[in-house]
């Protein structure tokens, strides 16, 4: 890519603006309300990309609604917060700040909402007991789970809990490509929605589905037949299914060698920028990676962790020093996870715009460094 100083993330313009457009003929057609989930990508640039076209953002810290209430000042959009980890003194900033709050536990709601005047709908986060995802690790129904109240809790051991509140929120996907995990939580929660709550007005769908064009046209359509049945206002936060594909990490090759008999590449990057490589244990995709190739290449970050391994990728070619490696679709979670481990400095950031130019967001350096560990 030309004009880019390697390691950087560049977002492509286009390719948020064409999903975005979509999810809109989903809110059109539907009545629901898109929130931006600001933990996958809180760069200002994608904020500004992003606001004009949604309904507001979800958040899940007070730092996250503070940055979500400046990009949405002058349109006055929602903002929707959920957090395990909500701290008392923060609570008035919050219910200032956000439109809804979905408390965690009935716990946490008694605890901090007491002789206070809330300016924000309440509802419940609730952990719907039904699980899709076969790694627990990412499963917010799995067994002990910290997220959210226990459906059977609601329903049995603290049912006018609910009376106090206005809204319910679930999120149990993961990179979902179908609606049927939708579809079967809502009818397990049809125990609560079926009783015609007066005090209920919202219900939010979470996100982690990633929406293709077909897949929102299913979505729309389902969404439009549960408003006509329950008369809810339904919210929708997708942040990966936004970002996510949109996104590059795009690296060289600074040096190259051979060790047990394979090809040993690396690159002037390392897992430490896409912290999921490490931490699903997955290689990323990779553009210009041939499955018919006949080279087989591993390729490795320049920091001192041994695994710090991207993967092994076949090439028709032997990379040469120079050349570029660009890892593809990780838009989500890979800035706001990234570190300067070993000292490496977080990579540049670009945006390449529908002209195919490219303009630089952010660029780091020695004084951010110094600034993050010396007084």
């Amino acid at each position: 890519m030309s004009g880019i100083k390697t390691p950087a993330f560049v977002f492509d313009e286009g390719h948020i603006l064409k999903i975005l457009n979509s999810l809109q003929k989903v809110h059109r057609s539907s009545g629901a309300k898109i929130l931006y989930s600001v933990k996958a990508c809180p760069m200002s640039e994608i904020l500004k990309l992003i606001s004009p076209l949604v309904n507001g953002f979800s958040v899940s810290s007070l730092f996250e609604a503070r940055l979500a209430s400046e990009f949405l000042a002058e349109s006055h959009g929602l903002i929707h917060i959920t957090s395990p980890g909500f701290r008392a003194e923060e609570m008035e900033e919050i219910f200032d700040i956000c439109s809804t709050v979905s408390f965690n536990s009935i716990e946490q709601w008694d605890r901090l909402t007491p002789n206070r005047a809330l300016k924000a709908s309440v509802g419940f986060r609730v952990n719907p007991q039904i699980s899709f995802l076969a790694d627990e690790r990412y499963d917010p129904c799995r067994r002990y789970s910290k997220l959210g109240v226990p459906l059977e809790s609601l329903v049995y051991k603290k049912p006018d809990a609910l009376l106090s509140v206005e809204g319910i929120h679930f999120h149990n996907m993961f990179e979902g490509r179908s609606l049927d995990p939708l579809i079967q939580t809502v009818d397990k929660l049809s125990v609560i929605l079926d009783r015609r709550l007066n005090n209920l007005r919202w219900i939010n769908f979470g996100g982690g589905y990633l929406l293709d064009d077909g897949l929102m046209g299913d979505l729309a359509l389902f969404i439009a037949e549960f408003r006509t049945k329950y008369d809810l206002d339904v919210y929708l936060e997708p942040g990966k299914a936004i970002v996510g594909g949109a996104g590059s990490l795009v690296t060289r090759v600074i040096d190259r060698f051979e060790r047990d008999g394979k090809n040993i590449l690396v690159l002037d990057s390392g897992v430490h920028h896409l912290p999921e490589v490490f931490e699903y244990q997955r290689a990323p995709s990779l553009l210009g990676h041939s499955k018919d190739g006949s080279i087989p290449c591993v390729l490795v970050g320049s920091s001192c962790l041994a695994g710090d391994i991207f993967g092994e990728f076949l090439f028709n070619e032997t990379p040469a020093i120079g050349d570029e490696m660009i890892f593809e679709n990780v838009g989500a979670y890979s800035l706001v996870k990234a570190s300067r481990f070993n000292g490496h400095d977080f990579p540049s950031v670009y945006q390449r715009n529908n002209e195919g130019h490219y303009g630089l967001i952010k660029r780091y350096g020695y004084n951010h460094y110094r600034d993050q560990w010396a007084n």
